[in-house]
């Protein structure tokens, strides 16, 4: 591997590995079959990065199902070979719908069940009814912000302006 993909290569790297979306070792794929721009085998990959083969693979699956990287045939080989998907947009997309709208409306669903266990709370005890109104503002503020973020995920996946 030449010293300019290798930069690439360590640097998506380091950023995939505090991510919390790829893993370093598949940020690194991504950057080597992205940096060589042909299809690369996951014997030659395993080689230039000094995985396994076995751990290529499953990686490899994994940036297929993120529409980071996709199966591309190469005449006179029977071997799976793989290059980097470079439209951007539509990885970007299917993180955001997998990975972070599902987080957004995790906390959207919490957000209404507290709201509902606060103002039964707040039925059973005239006293906290007060410390219940100040929660129950707090909570729509949270959930106007969630519910924002939701949207504007939404219109992004559309390809629309944000709301």
């Amino acid at each position: 591997m030449d010293e300019t993909t290798a930069t690439l290569v360590d640097g998506l790297g380091a950023a995939g590995a505090g991510s919390g979306i790829l893993t370093q070792a598949q940020a690194q794929i991504f950057a080597l079959l992205f940096m060589e721009g042909r299809p690369l085998s996951l014997d030659e990959i395993a080689a230039d990065l000094q995985q396994s083969k076995s751990g290529v693979s499953i990686n490899v699956r994994v940036l297929a199902e993120w529409h980071l990287v996709r199966r591309r045939p190469v005449p006179g080989s029977r071997k799976d070979h793989w290059e980097a998907a470079t439209d951007f947009f539509r990885a970007m997309q299917e993180i955001f719908e997998r990975r972070f709208r599902w987080t957004v409306r995790q906390v959207l669903h919490a957000v209404e069940e507290t709201k509902a266990a606060a103002a039964e709370a707040a039925e059973r005890d005239p006293e906290a009814r007060e410390a219940a109104e100040e929660r129950s503002r707090r909570l729509g503020a949270l959930g106007n912000f969630f519910a924002l973020l939701d949207a504007g995920i939404g219109a992004f996946n559309r390809g629309e302006a944000l709301p």
